[in-house]
């Protein structure tokens, strides 16, 4: 598999260009909280795809992402929203947000605290519970937190890794959480589109599948798990 770290780092805007090409989810996060008027935050935002979807009607968004490049390109996508939109970003660990107590009403994640919660990280488990923490710390009391992880890219149906699993497990069965599964389809400009955004990112397995294939429009399946303070 492709770095990562690494893309994140050093091709925040392909990886952009690669995530503009999946559905809205601003329904998916509103239909289980309501955001309209609320104070909200985005953990591991990104290069803001849920934030730009979400500032207009916010009363205010704050995003944090651990790469500065990330957020390089959240802030120059933010000339495109109408004025009187409130965003903040801070470069931030999910363990320890430079955040007060207490000011959220709902906090948001998309495909980010999995990096340090899966099962090939020793340490996942302090991990999951520090970051849990710091969640509920920041989290108003009635607030919601939601969190959207892979359920499988290639798939039509849900086939979440197996380094995952226990992750998802741990946040139904240990800290209470609600889920269900939707579709996230990429629809690329072509099958040569298609082929050279997923192997950049997800590798050559997926790439050579989507050749045979002949997909433009590549399968994906997210899951979505909530649960209110």
């Amino acid at each position: 598999m492709p770095n990562h770290t690494h893309i994140y780092q050093h091709q925040a805007s392909l990886y952009d260009l690669m995530i503009s090409k999946q559905p809205a989810l601003s329904d998916a996060i509103t239909r289980i909280a309501p955001c309209a008027g609320r104070r909200l935050l985005d953990l591991g935002a990104g290069s803001g795809r849920l934030t730009l979807e979400l500032a207009q009607e916010a009363a205010s968004i704050t995003a944090t992402d651990l790469s500065p490049a990330m957020l390089e390109v959240l802030n120059a996508r933010l000339a495109s929203l109408q004025p009187g939109a409130k965003v903040q970003t801070f470069a931030a660990d999910h363990r320890q947000l430079p955040l007060p107590d207490q000011v959220f009403d709902v906090v948001f994640s998309g495909w980010s605290l999995s990096y340090i919660t899966n099962a090939d990280v020793p340490e996942w488990r302090s991990n999951l519970s520090a970051v849990m923490s710091e969640i509920y710390r920041v989290l108003k009391p009635g607030g919601t937190v939601i969190l959207l992880e892979t359920m499988g890219t290639g798939y039509t149906e849900p086939h979440p890794p197996e380094f995952l699993k226990p992750y998802y497990q741990a946040l139904e069965e240990e800290y209470g959480f609600e889920h269900e599964w939707l579709r996230v389809d990429y629809t690329f400009d072509s099958v040569e589109q298609a082929a050279e955004l997923t192997r950049f990112f997800f590798g050559e397995q997926l790439a050579d599948t989507v050749q045979k294939n002949d997909w433009s429009v590549v399968p994906e399946c997210a899951g979505i798990w909530w649960k209110r303070k």
